[in-house]
């Protein structure tokens, strides 16, 4: 058997570690919601914001504050160029969604490759050091680190869901997301609501990607895959459209790999995120989440 403070460490471990796989799939989900693409592009635009900061850090040695919101315009630039260049291109000729999925894929391995041959295969961290001051809390090991990742991606969240459920914009965004033409009808303008979703998951990967690279190294190919295959996951799991539903998936995923260390080995737990992509594609195609309101539906029908 294993002891509490065993189990309790996972836990918080896993709550912990959720941070960045939360933003990371609500990014994916967002984009999918409102500009109707599977984007594993995403990828590339992870690699993007972790080499850029890389390279203001490191190379250039700029001051840490600077340094984060050089990267973060940046990753938000190539994000608009995406939708504008890549996706905003590829809607105008009608192309069908095979096309985008496999334009998506080109541009995440474009960049993996590209980041290899500049910065090798070797993983790199943001800063010299990733140690993180250490506190005891009733047994539990919490670092500052944990602190700092749980605390900024919950009021970014938070931010999130404020402008989604009551501002302009994400009634806009929400309006897009159902009906393009019909919301044009109404004067708003889809090509700069997609712009604006993919600004908006843009941030969320390079904070994701940020908060990574201050507790790990990364390899270019980590994002593509490792991180990616958590997003795509989270996303269908919470089923389509469901965009704080995907972050909420993304913490119960996380936790599952942290208690999962318990039984198989950290070098093959990638193996379980694989396959539940397997499980829920042929069980759960909508969405487990949507299939538990409709099972609920039919329940109460029949009641």
């Amino acid at each position: 058997m294993f002891s509490s403070d065993i189990l309790l460490q996972l836990g918080w471990t896993g709550l912990a570690t959720s941070s960045f796989y939360m933003l990371f799939a609500t990014a994916f989900a967002l984009v999918l919601k409102v500009n109707q693409v599977w984007n594993f592009g995403q990828a590339g635009l992870m690699v993007i914001g972790y080499f850029s900061c890389y390279i203001f850090l490191q190379i250039l040695d700029f001051f840490p504050l600077w340094a984060i919101l050089f990267s973060i315009l940046v990753t938000v630039f190539a994000g608009c160029c995406l939708e504008k260049y890549g996706f905003g291109v590829l809607r105008e000729r009608k192309s069908p969604p095979l096309t985008f999925f496999i334009f998506s894929i080109v541009i995440a391995q474009f960049f993996v490759f590209l980041a290899e041959l500049i910065f090798g295969t070797t993983p790199k961290t943001l800063y010299p050091s990733l140690n993180s001051k250490i506190n005891l809390f009733y047994g539990i090991v919490i670092t500052n680190w944990d602190l700092f990742a749980l605390i900024s991606s919950i009021i970014i969240m938070s931010v999130l869901y404020f402008i989604m459920k009551k501002t302009k914009l994400g009634y806009s965004m929400t309006a897009v997301s159902d009906n393009p033409e019909l919301a044009e009808m109404y004067g708003i303008k889809k090509e700069y609501i997609y712009l604006y979703s993919i600004s908006i998951s843009s941030f969320l990967l390079f904070w994701g990607m940020y908060l990574f690279g201050t507790k790990a190294a990364i390899f270019p190919s980590t994002p593509l895959l490792q991180l990616l295959v958590f997003a795509v996951i989270a996303t269908i799991i919470a089923g389509i459209g469901n965009v704080f539903g995907a972050a909420l998936a993304a913490v119960f995923l996380s936790l599952l790999q942290a208690f999962s260390i318990l039984l198989i080995p950290s070098k093959w737990q990638i193996l379980i995120a694989y396959g539940l992509i397997f499980f829920i594609i042929l069980f759960f195609p909508k969405g487990f989440v949507i299939n538990l309101e409709v099972f609920k539906i039919k329940k109460n029908k029949g009641s």
